[in-house]
């Protein structure tokens, strides 16, 4: 008997025994390291930092404010229920990517009609980037455009002129002329030629890489297109133009990032100084002997000269088979 009582004294002590370690386990802190049900494991789908841009995923970034790494722009947190809008997504600037700025990269015109050629370097970068000084080389297209920095009274007339020749053209505009002009661009908008951004304050965007950062460069881009949204109603087509056409690969990579693609030229000439210009005759010269096919033709509204000249040029053009397309059609 004595045993059995033994026995049955010895297990309430082990079910007590149990019982507390039990209740002690239940108390652990959640920080501490031996409670793994409250530890979750990272995931293996974590996105890490990659110098590859999805451009399918990119859109103007908003908020614009520099951070303290000059080649960074943050990814906005996505709240659960709310509307967000797509935002871009830009990665650390590769190191060793080049921020030099090129402004002597213009190809050799030829009276042939042959398509320039361009430095290799120089090609290489464009193609990488969506960078563009011809179209399609392949056909007898030319693609017309025009550098607004500001109203010199002739985009009126300009306007007139691409109208009777059902011709479409790309005007590439800075924000304070379409703060200044918003009748004109909506007219542009209504009469289906394309925008494209110019930047907010005409800088030398590589300089302002360099000293400011991407979200600066960024903050050009995105105030003048929102800006055009807010007068047009319409979102601006992705067309960058570089101020003084001076760019790097740097540069590049940032508005690529952004989802633009880079328009330069093949064809232009000395024509923004109001009073000096090379007058009617010069200007319909200086089309006629280096058109060639894929040529981006730059002119600048400002000019009296070339708008004396334009329906002339374009009457030309015509006649040697040539058409004119809005950049939309690059490809």
């Amino acid at each position: 008997m004595k045993k059995v009582i033994a026995a049955l004294i010895i297990a309430v002590m082990v079910v007590s025994i149990s019982a507390c370690s039990n209740k002690y386990k239940k108390t652990i802190p959640p920080d501490n390291p031996s409670a793994k049900e409250d530890v979750k494991e990272p995931s293996s789908e974590t996105n890490t930092s990659d110098a590859q841009v999805d451009d399918k995923d990119l859109e103007t970034k908003k908020n614009d404010t520099t951070t303290g790494d000059s080649n960074v722009i943050e990814e906005k947190s996505e709240k659960p229920n709310e509307e967000v809008k797509e935002e871009a997504k830009i990665d650390n600037i590769p190191k060793g990517l080049s921020n030099e700025a090129i402004s002597s990269w213009m190809p050799a015109r030829n009276k042939e009609h042959k398509v320039p050629v361009l430095n290799s370097k120089y090609k290489n970068i464009l193609d990488k980037y969506d960078g563009y000084f011809v179209g399609d080389t392949s056909s007898k297209v030319i693609y017309l455009t025009f550098d607004e920095g500001y109203e010199y009274k002739y985009t009126g007339k300009i306007l007139d002129i691409l109208k009777d020749n059902d011709v479409k053209a790309n005007f590439f505009l800075v924000k304070s002329y379409i703060k200044s002009n918003p009748e004109l661009v909506k007219r542009m908008v209504n009469e289906g030629h394309v925008i494209g951004n110019h930047t907010v304050s005409h800088p030398n965007m590589p300089n302002l890489l360099s000293q400011k950062g991407v979200d600066a460069v960024a903050k050009e881009l995105n105030d003048t297109a929102d800006y055009f949204k807010e007068v047009t109603g319409k979102d601006m087509p992705k067309f960058f133009r570089p101020p003084e056409g001076t760019w790097s690969e740097a540069l590049l990579y940032v508005t690529k990032s952004m989802g633009y693609k880079t328009i330069l030229w093949s064809m232009a000439h000395r024509d923004w100084e109001v009073n000096n210009q090379p007058g009617r005759e010069a200007s319909y010269k200086f089309v006629d002997d280096y058109y060639h096919n894929g040529a981006i033709l730059l002119l600048h509204p400002q000019s009296q000269s070339n708008t004396e000249a334009l329906d002339d040029i374009i009457k030309n053009l015509k006649s040697k088979g040539y058409t004119f397309a809005p950049l939309t059609d690059l490809k």
